[in-house]
């Protein structure tokens, strides 16, 4: 049975990915003198924010991840909500003893604030973040079901990048690919072949109910 549910942030809870990018080309350019593209800003994703920041501007670390949290900060307000349905399946779930927990590779100072601005930090009883040189997803996985004493099909991990598939086959959990961000590539992820392939935040809480009533 059901026990546990451990969900990603970035493009899962919210439509955040966007303002990850935006803040780190803030951060960046400035001491590049050039433009970033998506895709060079992406290709460095798998360490923390912190890791992007050491990968592109070595030299003034300190002084871009400054810049890139006062910016993080700012920009939330361009993302006012969490995706349609979240604070209601995360409610349900809380209501139903479901464990939650938020394995990200975000810091854990970004996770926070994230967290803090859309008021649902209480909502998790684990955090498992990012650092500066590699994800940590599929430790941290392990880590909690370990703390919890769970089995790992007693709990499913929902998140929207393909390397949350490799990590979850690496941690040994099932894998919900959540498809409802606009940054979300739902080909690559079916061709990965994930437990299951979602395009809501809906469809994820029938799913989720569905196996609560096994």
């Amino acid at each position: 049975m059901l026990k546990a549910v451990i969900l990603d942030f970035d493009g899962t809870l919210a439509d955040t990915l966007p303002l990850c990018i935006k803040a780190f080309r803030m951060a960046i350019e400035p001491h590049l003198s050039r433009t970033l593209s998506d895709e060079e800003i992406i290709a460095t994703f798998g360490p923390s924010e912190e890791g992007t920041i050491k990968v592109l501007i070595p030299d003034r670390f300190d002084e871009g991840l400054a810049a890139y949290h006062e910016h993080y900060v700012a920009f939330h307000s361009e993302v006012p909500t969490l995706f349609e349905g979240v604070e209601e399946l995360l409610a349900f779930l809380k209501q139903r003893n479901v464990r939650l927990a938020l394995v990200t590779g975000k810091a854990l100072k970004s996770a926070l604030i994230s967290l803090d601005f859309y008021q649902i930090r209480d909502c998790f009883e684990q955090i498992g973040h990012g650092d500066l040189t590699k994800g940590h997803k599929a430790k941290n996985i392990q880590r909690i079901l370990n703390e919890w004493n769970l089995t790992p099909d007693e709990v499913v991990y929902v998140g929207d990048a393909p390397s949350d598939i490799t990590a979850c086959r690496e941690a040994g959990v099932p894998i919900v690919s959540a498809a409802w961000a606009a940054t979300a590539e739902p080909d690559l992820l079916r061709s990965m072949e994930p437990d299951a392939l979602l395009f809501s935040v809906s469809d994820l809480r029938h799913w989720l109910e569905a196996k609560l009533a096994n």
